[in-house]
């Protein structure tokens, strides 16, 4: 509870295995917003950290390189690529090669798509398909980008994380003629104009939306809702975008069916448990070089990715705590061996405290003052708002920019903590992730468009759905089989 009202869940897996409209939800204000009129410079205006970010993240020591050409907006370039097309905005389009080889290696594990790819591509099932996503944009969601156009889609895309864009994969895609507006180290402006990029368009208007955290739909509604006349359905992955169609719903403000992804079992028990459970490591690794062994973590919520979480660290001998208030969640942590704990009551000898429920605020200033000095914070949930950074842009601290998604934020008596990623997804960030497990969730959201694209009138409400569970076991089946055929 905050100030007598409540707020998310501190936990993912409540959210998971609970309906979520019995409840009244609070959503963070929308404070990012778009203007057309800003100017060049206001443009290129970034925060000190975010004006470094940019630069290759997967480097593990030194500083952030200088670069003149990063001192350029893309949005004040000119951009075509070798067969003439402009209608895109992206880093570099010299890196298209590189990107390609990116790609191509992802192709390889991503077998379920690849498969499904193959099966339905004579059929053609998103024929007139018109799909406006906003995702990653890596080289294994490029898989899914392409897959859907080889399915019969046409398809715009903007990316859902500032901070995660493969360069080389964005100029890959624009030199195929894929409309995509992406590049690493966005501003906040910058994110929203791509997003409108996407939408605003003359003579195109979508009738699918692909989402990955709510903010393509909430752009549509907010600036385009006539759009919605034409739009067949939303396919959601991430549970911040689930909390807020089910806060449209709630208030009868959905006016299209949706198909929630992050709930599909294909989604749970493999994406957000091995994914994070292999990404965390390494995303710690190459952020802060830290050793693992001996360290004490409070880990926040124990949702399928908590869970991943939880099992690495403790498996490289780390001391593990873990908060949780939803008392199956709870339960479960227990029987696993781990420490149930308030975070107030450990948060001044942690070494580490890492955020697994894609709430608000459930790391607060008040913790962070209770930190001792060096403790890492970092976030492995989808919203950005988990842990309060505007409460550390206060005149009396002092933000130390230290290399790419690492920040030291000082104290008055020379204390710091250790912010990674400005408390946005971590690996997402400043690592990369396992292939073979999201081959298993963007299949569970092309199968969730398909679905959608081609259901009878009738078929499905203005409400929020899970899967259809035949797809999900065909999905399942069919990925088993092409991994023993392998």
């Amino acid at each position: 509870m905050q100030n007598g009202e409540e707020v998310f869940d501190e936990n993912v897996g409540a959210v998971s295995e609970a309906p979520r409209t019995k409840r009244q939800i609070q959503y963070p204000e929308q404070t990012r917003e778009f203007d057309s009129r800003l100017t060049k410079t206001g443009r290129r205006s970034l925060s000190h950290s975010i004006s470094h970010s940019s630069t290759d993240s997967n480097s593990s020591g030194g500083s952030d390189a200088e670069n003149p050409e990063d001192e350029v907006s893309p949005r004040d370039m000119q951009q075509i690529n070798s067969k003439g097309n402009m209608d895109f905005c992206i880093k570099n389009i010299k890196l298209a090669d590189f990107g390609r080889r990116e790609i191509e290696l992802a192709e390889d594990e991503m077998t379920a798509l690849m498969a499904l790819r193959k099966a339905a591509q004579g059929e053609k099932p998103l024929a007139a398909a018109k799909i406006v996503g906003c995702t990653h944009v890596t080289a294994q969601t490029a898989v899914l980008f392409e897959t859907l156009k080889v399915l019969g889609a046409q398809c715009r895309w903007a990316a859902c994380n500032i901070y995660s864009t493969q360069d080389e994969v964005a100029a890959a895609l624009a030199e195929q003629d894929f409309p995509v507006f992406a590049w690493k180290g966005e501003s906040e402006d910058d994110f929203w104009w791509c997003i409108d990029r996407c939408v605003n368009v003359e003579g195109w208007e979508p009738n699918m939306i692909l989402d990955d955290g709510g903010d393509m739909t909430h752009w549509i509604y907010k600036k385009y809702p006539h759009l919605f006349k034409k739009v067949k359905g939303i396919v959601e992955e991430s549970i911040t975008g689930i909390h807020r169609l089910h806060q449209l719903s709630k208030a009868g403000k959905l006016c299209v069916p949706a198909i929630n992804v992050n709930d599909s079992v294909t989604k749970q028990k493999f994406d957000n448990l091995y994914c994070c459970r292999e990404s965390i490591l390494d995303s710690l690794k190459k952020t802060t070089d830290i050793m693992f062994g001996g360290k004490q973590v409070a880990i926040c919520g124990y949702g399928e990715v908590g869970k991943g979480c939880s099992a690495a660290l403790k498996a490289m001998g780390s001391v593990v705590y873990v908060t949780e208030i939803d008392p199956i969640c709870a339960l479960q942590a227990c029987m696993d061996g781990f420490r149930l704990a308030k975070l107030g009551d450990v948060v001044r000898h942690v070494d580490m405290v890492i955020t697994c429920t894609g709430n608000k605020n459930v790391v607060v200033r008040e913790h962070m003052d209770l930190m001792k000095n060096g403790c890492v914070v970092c976030n492995m949930g989808r919203s950005n708002t988990e842990i309060d950074v505007n409460s550390l842009q206060t005149p009396e601290l002092v933000w130390q920019h230290v290399r790419a998604q690492v920040d030291h934020i000082i104290w008055p008596d020379g204390k710091r903590i250790v912010l990674l990623a400005e408390g946005r997804v971590l690996n997402l960030s400043s690592s990369t992730v396992p292939i073979y497990v999201l081959s298993i969730t963007a299949t569970t959201q092309a199968l969730a468009l398909i679905e959608l694209f081609n259901a009878p009138e009738g078929r499905y409400k203005q409400d929020v759905y899970l899967l259809p569970k035949k797809l999900v076991i065909f999905e399942t089946f069919n990925t088993c089989f092409v991994f023993f055929v392998l």
